[in-house]
């Protein structure tokens, strides 16, 4: 149930006489009040008698008996609530009673209050009521309406479970602004998937990914065809920016600019600045891992390695520390949108923009220790696109399947500060995650486990022991997966590069996270690999030249061939 409050206006006649006529943009069947301050209050919609101007000036009678000097401009109080589509039909007798809950949630009309505002509720379609009242009480005093927006949410929360309906989220004020039904409308009409607000978000999240300088993040505004009005001072100091869709045009044919606080908190540029602030980069940080791949493949290797270390901070820091990792995992994933190729690109585009919900609480990110996601977001921008198959696809598979796990220890931390909007988003977003990976996982994963599926079963048996050592409780269910093989390959992959597959899997399963994977031998090989510095498409010829080093393109997988004294076996 989603009740709406919406802006407050002066003429009540006119709201009365949309709420009865047949509807603009959608159809208005047999309107009629449900409900309203007095039993017999005329129905224009029922009473062939009753117009609207007459329940219009009932409503007034209060506002009119004020002298003018105290009498509100804005004196007309308007609510929608709406069901899910998938909520029961609800009778006219259960929308009156939400109705009168309503209004003395908000204020409007408190249970008992005989000199309260005049109401009426007014039912024109199956999922939803319109509540309209005037601000002047029978007393001549005006009501206590703070808060009645939050009021009317959390009062949605309680009637949603005692009429069975769909359970929403309560929200904290964090949310960026909704369209207005209006935008709704008007997209609708364009044939738009998306209102220009919502595509315009979406836009400027991504073209701030990884920007390090006002420069930067504008020009990238422009490149991607948005019209761009900067708010200058006249000392000629920056203090904003409002952005517009080149075809989304008012009634006079001017282009329709959203600042970019209306977008979202986070997008105003002040917000954006301090994503610019430098900071001394973080201990441990892995700016140089994944050096040796070029282009995307080694961007996407070097966001893997920044999700990880972020991964490890989710179990152990601060919350403010928290914050900036999952702030920073937002930005990659924004990053990743704008470079995957074709066979991913809807389902991150979708984990992006759901995702975004989830990097605003209440709870402050410390600035600069998001700086290796952001870092690794720039990396992603800077490298390009990556094409969809070889290296570039299988680095794609491994980075998505690090930030699954991200955004599901992200879902468990919000979950546990009681943030049910953002743990909500996580999931979403984990699941778009989860569809991403299958299909950048298909090709490689079949790759290794036809090279694993030819290892001689000596060989198999000795990896099967490191599992069984390394991790016992889970070595049956991996060693019964269909992607075992893989992870065959790849340990023997690593033990012939002068790794301890003993040690790799020590550190594979440092942050566990193993429960929630499909299959949790594709997860660790992903793992391996990386830390292992390994080829993840499993093609790359390799050859060994020193312990825990290999160079690359010469005769064959290292897995696949013969192996010399000194070699592991």
């Amino acid at each position: 149930m989603i009740p709406c409050v919406q802006k407050r206006g002066s003429r009540t006649v006119g709201l009365v006489f949309y709420l009865y006529e047949p509807g603009r943009c959608e159809e208005h069947t047999d309107p009629h009040l449900v409900a309203a301050w007095d039993a017999f209050a005329p129905d224009p919609g029922r009473h062939p008698d009753a117009t609207y101007a007459d329940l219009a000036r009932l409503l007034d009678q209060p506002v009119d008996a004020l002298s003018p000097s105290r009498r509100p401009e804005q004196h007309v109080w308007h609510l929608s609530v709406r069901n899910s589509p998938e909520d029961p039909l609800l009778t006219d007798e259960q929308w009156a009673n939400i109705a009168r809950r309503m209004v003395a949630a908000t204020g409007i009309a408190p249970t008992g209050d005989d000199t309260a505002c005049r109401w009426a509720a007014v039912r024109h379609a199956d999922d939803h009521i319109h509540i309209v009242a005037t601000l002047v009480r029978e007393d001549g005093r005006r009501p206590r309406l703070n808060n009645d927006a939050a009021r009317a949410q959390a009062e949605a929360r309680l009637l949603e479970a005692e009429y069975g309906l769909r359970q929403l989220n309560p929200g904290d004020g964090t949310a960026a602004k909704r369209p207005t039904s209006a935008e709704r409308h008007k997209a609708a009409r364009e044939n738009r998937p998306q209102t220009p607000r919502e595509e315009l978000r979406e836009t400027v999240r991504h073209a701030a990914a990884g920007t390090m300088n006002e420069t930067e993040f504008f020009t990238r505004l422009t490149a991607a065809g948005l019209l761009v009005h900067q708010r200058v001072a006249p000392s000629g100091d920056l203090l904003g920016y409002k952005v517009a869709l080149p075809d989304d045009r008012n009634e006079d044919g001017e282009p329709v600019f959203y600042a970019g606080s209306t977008l979202a908190p986070d997008l105003s540029l002040p917000k954006i600045r301090e994503r610019w602030i430098t900071s001394r980069p973080e201990p441990g940080g892995h700016a140089t891992a994944g050096a040796r791949w070029p282009g995307p493949a080694g961007a996407r290797r070097r966001a893997a390695n920044a999700m990880w270390q972020a991964l490890l901070v989710i179990d152990h820091g601060t919350d403010e520390q928290i914050a900036a990792r999952i702030t920073g995992a937002g930005e990659v994933l924004d990053a990743l949108a704008t470079t995957s190729a074709a066979p991913t690109r809807n389902e991150l585009r979708q984990a992006a923009f759901v995702f975004e919900r989830a990097t605003r609480s209440h709870t402050q990110a410390a600035h600069g220790h998001d700086r290796a996601l952001r870092q690794a977001a720039r990396d992603l921008v800077r490298n390009g696109p990556a094409g969809g198959g070889g290296e570039d696809g299988a680095t794609t598979a491994m980075v998505i399947d690090m930030a699954f796990f991200l955004i599901t220890a992200a879902a468990h931390w919000h979950a546990r500060k009681n943030h049910a909007q953002q743990a909500a988003a996580a999931r979403q977003s984990a699941q778009h995650l989860r569809t991403a990976y299958r299909a950048a996982a298909q090709h490689p994963m079949a790759v290794l486990r036809q090279r694993g599926q030819r290892l001689t079963q000596p060989r198999l048996q000795r990896q099967a022991g490191h599992i069984r050592a390394a991790i016992p409780e889970l070595a049956e269910q991996i060693l019964a997966e269909p992607g075992w093989p893989a992870l065959a390959a790849t340990l023997t992959d690593a033990e012939a590069t002068g790794h301890d597959p003993a040690l790799l899997l020590h550190e594979a399963t440092a942050r566990r996270e193993l429960d929630t994977a499909d299959s949790v031998s594709d997860v660790l090989a992903w793992r391996l690999r990386r830390v292992a510095d390994l080829p993840a498409d499993g093609q790359q010829k390799l050859v060994v030249t020193r312990a825990g080093s290999f160079s690359q393109r010469v005769s064959g997988p290292v897995a696949d061939r013969p192996q010399g004294p000194g070699k592991a076996r």
